[in-house]
């Protein structure tokens, strides 16, 4: 699979401006690590190659455990490993990027109110789409994996 443009270079602007959503969640209070493991969820999800390879590599330099990040599509069955807040933040990733089949119910709200503020609520939804858009640039243009790149050298 190679690359079909660099949409970085062609639209320096837009890249801009999803950088600064990007910087804004990472200032909002929300903790870094739970926003990444968000992020993976929502790339596996997405099946976005580019963005597993990145946040993965994220996630373990972070310290996060590898049983962890081996576990997250299957979080519902991994027992305490994942936290409260991190099972209510994927809970909600996963019923936001799947909208179109879910319309995010009353239910899954309310589970996401208990856990989080409307503040937290407010910005871990711009986190997740944030994390869709980003996936749909790097999956409709073929952005390369970093190990994708370092095993062809």
């Amino acid at each position: 699979m190679s690359e079909r443009l660099n949409y970085n270079h062609i639209a320096p602007a837009g890249a801009k401006a999803l950088g600064g959503v990007y910087g804004y969640v990472m200032q909002s209070g929300l903790p870094a690590t739970l926003v990444t493991l968000v992020y993976l969820r929502v790339s596996q999800i997405n099946n976005c190659a580019y963005c597993l390879d990145m946040h993965t590599r994220d996630l373990l330099k972070s310290g996060v455990k590898i049983e962890k990040l081996a576990l997250l599509q299957a979080w519902t069955e991994a027992g305490n490993l994942f936290d409260e807040r991190e099972r209510a933040a994927l809970a909600w990733a996963e019923t936001v990027t799947r909208v179109a089949e879910t319309n995010v119910p009353d239910e899954a709200y309310q589970a996401a109110r208990k856990v989080f503020s409307e503040r937290e609520l407010v910005d871990l939804t711009i986190a997740i789409s944030l994390m869709n858009a980003y996936n749909r640039m790097s999956i409709s243009f073929r952005k390369t994996p970093q190990a994708a790149l370092e095993n062809a050298a």
